[in-house]
């Protein structure tokens, strides 16, 4: 019997950079917030047509995934905005300008 490992390398694969991501997209809004979504936009948008481009399956895969993967995180980004907004994630003291009053308000309702 012969075994093929495609199908599981790009399952492992897919799931590192789904979970990579996570961290990544939250660390990320903490030290620079949201001005850098168009990175994400570049690579992601870089490594969708590099799929496109690859015969080698595993490749082509990986790089889909982790293009996706960089789309998904745009949204993502300004959701994780929106939720350090509502108090569920630490606050970055050095950018509290950027965030709405309505975080601040909750903060003054806590005391």
């Amino acid at each position: 019997m012969e075994l093929h490992y495609t199908g599981i390398i790009i399952a492992v694969s897919t799931f590192l950079i789904i979970g990579i991501f996570h961290p990544i997209v939250i660390l990320m809004e903490y030290y620079t917030g949201t001005k850098y979504w168009w990175i994400y936009l570049i690579i992601g948008f870089i490594s969708v047509c590099s799929a496109f481009c690859i015969a080698n399956v595993i490749i082509s895969s990986i790089l889909g995934v982790l293009g996706a993967s960089m789309l998904w995180s745009i949204g993502e980004l300004f959701q994780q905005k929106q939720r350090v907004e509502k108090g569920w994630f630490p606050m970055n003291k050095k950018r509290q300008n950027e965030y709405t009053r309505a975080y601040d308000e909750s903060i003054d309702k806590r005391k």
